[in-house]
């Protein structure tokens, strides 16, 4: 007998003009001690499903058809029973902890606060119990962690609160919602092994809602593949993977990075039977194509750079050293990888190279010309023009106030001002092209599209000025697999045919190994090492980078 069983469940979003159907009659059954893993991408309906079963739907979103069975008993039948099921049977844990924690309790006060709503326990209890909680997700120093405040936890320390939250009233059904997004491998794979381990300990049924075919394949039972509101295929996991029947599911598994080879581009199913012909040849003919000579385009040498607390106090004893002493070369031609964990530095390099921050010591020289050094706004105009920036999030780094047209324009018009309206035009529509989106989407704003158009837009924006060095700031964090393949497959093409330069900058090692030639390892805003990528992954010298390569999910696991 299963323990969750959603029959035919259909959630709508009734709008003005149109109703959304964000599931279509839905079928899924947990049994007890064992994880079901959700998987597809954005707006494919996952996080619907869970949030219907516990009643978490936002306006105007209802359930609009099917029923669903908690250990014998259909909880949607009485709306009320829900609120003494969820946390007490049923426990959540969010996407980001940052905002599913209340920012002016401390964490003591919000776990004693959830236990003693459902469990008639004593305050002194109560404490002891969340104690035991916090101590059992791995947060050392418990005592005097207990009187904190999520401000001043890190992202991993947040996210075992949420979970020790989500256990606290020893619930028998767990749906984490993408726990481990936000975090960076090591502390993944801590939260991954802590979900697999409450699982065995508390026989647990577990959903767990991600997009990483890695985290699927290490650590779930069976899996639930999702698009646009309907349920693809279901099975065991390893079956899913190695043998999906649908297209759908073929596509998925191969626009996941590989972990264990480098290969030259994704293959993406959908788009295998139109032609995969040359594109972006329009923008070749007003490019000036640099000849690649071997030579160093970017050297760093011994940047340091420190942020300090003075702010508001007379010492700087608070300062925090960001970068310390980081020393490398970029070839011409050459596609360099950056990879850490958050906090490492290596955006704040990238904005150092950009010129957006100013080193605390040590010199950037960009085709042999010190930038540190530059001082008049002319001679700065002619390097900002060879550099540009790709930026983490498609969201905040276009105006949504501009069409895209205007957005485009706006760094062709600054670096050439005597272009005439119908050049800058047909300019507009060739980077458009050459980033595979249509004319008529130069007179579109930004929230009109999906994130992963979003960052084209991005990328025609950087080429606009025809740059020699591309720098991009985890460009594809925030998009689905598929849509990552699609963007590393331009950004590699573009490359080739425009012979770019490009810094990439990543915490997802697969990604980085199949984007670059060389890679240097951060942690700490230290240099842990540099080679050559193959060399990286199969003989790491530094235990840093060991320790990552063994932790990075791995989608090859499932074969074993």
């Amino acid at each position: 007998m299963s323990f969750l069983k959603i029959n035919n469940l259909s959630v709508d979003y009734e709008m003005r003009r149109e109703t959304v159907y964000a599931a279509k009659n839905v079928n899924i059954d947990v049994n007890r001690g064992e994880i079901l893993g959700l998987v597809g991408e954005s707006g494919s309906g996952k996080s619907t499903v869970g949030n219907a079963v516990i009643n978490l739907l936002d306006e105007p979103g209802k359930i609009s058809n099917g029923s669903i069975i908690l250990d014998g008993i259909n909880i949607h039948e009485k709306p009320e029973s829900i609120v003494k099921l969820r946390g007490k049977k049923i426990g959540l844990i969010f996407q980001d902890p940052q905002t599913s924690l209340n920012p002016i309790l401390t964490i003591g006060e919000q776990l004693i606060e959830t236990i003693q709503t459902h469990l008639k326990l004593t305050n002194e209890e109560a404490k002891n119990k969340a104690i035991n909680l916090l101590k059992e997700v791995g947060i050392k120093e418990t005592e005097s962690r207990f009187n904190n405040y999520p401000h001043q936890f890190s992202g991993g320390m947040r996210q075992r609160v949420v979970i020790s939250l989500a256990l606290c009233c020893e619930p028998e059904l767990l749906i984490a919602d993408e726990p481990t997004t936000a975090l960076d491998v090591s502390i993944q794979s801590q939260i991954l092994d802590l979900i697999k381990r409450l699982t065995k300990e508390r026989n647990l049924a577990v959903i767990l809602i991600t997009h990483d075919m890695g985290v699927i394949a290490e650590t779930t039972d069976r899996v639930a593949v999702m698009k646009n509101g309907d349920l693809v295929e279901i099975g065991p996991t390893k079956e899913i993977l190695t043998n999906p029947k649908e297209v759908y599911t073929k596509s998925l598994v191969s626009s996941v990075p590989p972990t264990n080879k480098k290969i030259s581009r994704f293959k993406i199913i959908e788009k295998e039977n139109k032609t995969q012909g040359k594109t972006n040849i329009k923008i070749l003919n007003r490019w000036t194509k640099k000849e690649i000579i071997n030579q160093d385009l970017v050297q760093v040498k011994n940047l340091n750079k420190t942020f300090d607390d003075s702010f508001f106090t007379e010492t700087s004893k608070n300062s925090v050293m960001a970068v310390n002493d980081v020393s490398f070369n970029i070839k011409e031609g050459e596609s360099f990888g950056l990879v850490g964990e958050s906090g490492s530095g290596k955006s704040t390099i990238a904005k150092m190279i950009v010129n957006l921050y100013r080193p605390s010591s040590g010199d950037i020289f960009f085709d042999n010309i010190c930038v540190t050094k530059i001082k008049s706004n002319k001679e700065m105009m002619k390097f900002r023009k060879q550099i540009q920036m790709i930026f983490q999030d498609p969201y905040s780094s276009l105006n949504g106030r501009l069409k895209v047209k205007d957005i485009i324009s706006e760094p062709i018009k600054l670096h050439n001002s005597s272009i005439s309206s119908k050049d800058l035009n047909d300019y507009i529509y060739d980077l458009l092209e050459s980033v595979e989106l249509t004319q008529q989407s130069a007179e579109r704003y930004p929230h009109e599209f999906s994130g992963g158009q979003r960052q084209r837009i991005s990328i025609a924006r950087a080429l606009a000025t025809q740059p020699r060095l591309l720098v991009c700031d985890e460009p594809t964090s925030a998009l689905d697999v598929s849509i990552q393949a699609q963007i590393l497959n331009l950004l590699k093409d573009l490359q080739e045919q425009l012979n770019l330069t490009i810094l990439f900058i990543s915490h997802d090692l697969p990604v980085v190994r199949q984007m670059c030639d060389r890679i240097a390892v951060l942690r700490n805003g230290e240099l842990c090492e540099i080679a050559p990528t193959e060399e990286l992954f199969v003989k790491p010298t530094h235990n840093y980078t060991k320790e990552l390569l063994t932790l990075m999910p791995k989608i090859e696991s499932i074969y074993s």
